[in-house]
């Protein structure tokens, strides 16, 4: 685009716009305007003068039309060339004018156009597209990220064919229904760390792709994670194994132009474990895991995945995939106005094993008061044909329960939290890191709502019978309880990937939402030259304790010894 200014003393000013792609044969065109040339032309056919005045940040021309006119250029005729008028001009003021324009650039020009990411900010006002600020490029890896493992399906894991829990994009095969426990439609046998597969095929049905990174909300990397970690957790494979695909990762990632927008903080992907399996802290051989969160380049991205750290800032907790994958809203509506109706002959109950190799476990006093008291309903895992891995016969205690006790599994978290709340089931935790300081996105703050918080050091001491504790609590505390927890499970379960709810939001649309939103303020923060000091990582635990918009500045907690004896350990 060329704007030329013709003046009365025989001299033209031309300020020519060039554009990123212009003049190239492949590659897509821009809106950004890479430089503002001012040129003086004599009206005979003398030579053109030419200089650079100024890189002109991203704009339309339209808005230098505006500044032009407001100083007095008046517009002359629009064709190919668009001519203003400019007073005064002489051979002997080019520099004069060059440092008007220079002045004009100061003056009009916005400076957060300097920051590549405006283009999708400005989206977020735009409400007239449903897609404004929702937008997510989606990186494409090659095979061996992420279809390729699954080649190997049947070694993936050495104790479980995955074959067939990898079908129907992740979910497993549909659930028979003799028993009836489930609904007609949306039941499958859907393993605990399918997360991978699951969000994977939501994303790659996003509404919201784009291909146009300046447009992007965030940038999402699927890399199966989870799978890749999972079949070398076992066996005699060297740290070397374990950590290949994620070193060719973070080399591939970083050679991106899209993740030198932001070095990584506008990333986001999914490993569906617990993050203990990717935080490796030695390279010794025995050490659990590979080092993907550990990675320097890690540390600014953001993994979602089923069990966060409460002592570290770059991983987010989101619910472990339930066997209930609605492909309609109605599916979900009729399901929680089932659980409304069930009958409920058991006080509480307790699905799960004793864990008698490990020290701190209260497993095996919650046992033991399950096993006394008749108000309880016992469900113990590990001994003989194991029932615990026949989802109908899971669900049915659950539907029968007030309450399911929900103690730490072989880490803080455990599914069988969410099967609970699924079937209608208020929760009863025993540490604050198995659900309160976890699935911040998903889970209210006054965890009170919705569950029951008994202190495992009481269980562990002896100084709380489980009973006792909740026959305290009346019939209209429970019935509102029971209230919360079925209106939680939409925001708990994950559509079927071939379909897409259109009211409801699910724990995927939520969990992108949030990343969004975390990426924007991260922008804004940029943008306004806000510097929030680095967050200590130790109490990642406490900060969404804090009342909303509180400082950063934690003091004591009453949870604090939960955190700070394991943290030591």
């Amino acid at each position: 685009m060329v704007l030329c200014c013709s003046s009365d003393s025989g001299f033209k000013v031309i300020l020519v716009l060039k554009k990123e792609g212009e003049g190239m044969k492949t590659g897509p065109k821009s809106s950004h305007v890479l430089e503002m040339m001012v040129s003086f032309e004599e009206e005979e056919d003398s030579d053109k003068q030419s200089i650079t005045v100024s890189t002109w940040p991203q704009g339309l021309t339209r808005r230098i039309m505006e500044i032009l006119t407001d100083e007095n250029i008046k517009l002359i005729s629009v064709a190919d060339t668009v001519e203003y008028r400019y007073p005064n001009v002489t051979e002997n003021t080019e520099t004069n004018v060059t440092d008007h324009v220079d002045q004009i650039v100061a003056e009009h020009s916005d400076p957060t156009d300097k920051f590549p990411f405006m283009k999708a900010l400005r989206s977020r006002e735009n409400h007239s597209d449903p897609c404004g600020g929702k937008y997510v490029f989606l990186h494409t890896l090659p095979r061996r990220f992420n279809a390729d493992m699954l080649k190997d399906c049947k070694n993936l894991n050495q104790w479980v064919d995955m074959c067939k829990f990898s079908l129907n994009y992740g979910l497993g095969l549909p659930l028979k229904n003799k028993e009836n426990a489930f609904a007609k439609k949306g039941w499958f046998a859907t393993d605990q760390f399918a997360l991978d597969l699951i969000f994977n095929n939501r994303m790659r049905h996003y509404e919201c792709l784009t291909s146009d990174p300046a447009m992007a909300a965030a940038f999402f990397v699927p890399f199966y994670a989870g799978i890749d970690v999972g079949r070398y957790l076992w066996g005699p494979y060297n740290i070397s194994v374990r950590d290949a695909a994620s070193l060719e990762l973070v080399k591939w990632l970083v050679r991106r132009p899209e993740w030198k927008i932001m070095r990584g903080k506008d990333h986001f992907l999914v490993g569906g474990r617990i993050t203990w399996d990717f935080r490796r802290r030695t390279d010794s051989e025995s050490d659990w895991g590979n080092k993907l969160l550990v990675l320097p380049e890690f540390k600014n991205i953001s993994m979602l995945v089923i069990e966060s750290s409460p002592w570290h800032a770059n991983d987010f907790a989101v619910p472990y995939p339930t066997y209930f994958h609605p492909a309609k809203d109605k599916e979900v509506i009729d399901w929680q106005k089932r659980v409304r109706r069930f009958n409920r002959p058991w006080l509480f109950s307790f699905v799960g094993a004793p864990r008698p190799q490990q020290v701190d476990s209260i497993r095996g006093q919650i046992i033991d008061q399950c096993r006394t008291s008749s108000r309880c309903k016992l469900l113990e895992c590990g001994t003989g044909k194991n029932s615990c891995y026949s989802p109908s016969n899971v669900m049915r205690v659950f539907q029968g329960s007030v309450f399911c006790l929900q103690p730490q599994g072989d880490s803080f978290t455990r599914r069988s939290a969410f099967d609970s709340i699924l079937a209608g089931c208020v929760p009863v935790f025993f540490h604050p890191a198995s659900a309160y300081t976890q699935y911040i996105w998903h889970l209210p703050r006054n965890y009170s709502k919705y569950s029951v918080f008994i202190s495992e050091d009481d269980i562990r001491e002896g100084n709380s019978l489980i009973e006792q504790r909740l026959l305290k609590l009346s019939q209209d505390q429970i019935s509102k309880m029971r209230e919360e927890v079925i209106k939680l499970i939409p925001k708990l379960v994950y559509a079927d990937p071939r379909s897409k709810l259109t009211k409801i939001k699910d724990a995927f649309d939520i969990s992108v939402e949030a990343v969004i939103d975390r990426v924007a303020k991260l922008r804004m923060n940029m943008v306004n030259g806000v510097h929030e000091n680095e967050p200590d990582e130790s109490y990642s635990w406490k900060y969404p304790l804090l009342e909303p918009g509180a400082d950063r500045v934690v003091g004591e907690y009453e949870w604090d010894h939960f955190f700070y004896k394991q943290n030591e350990g």
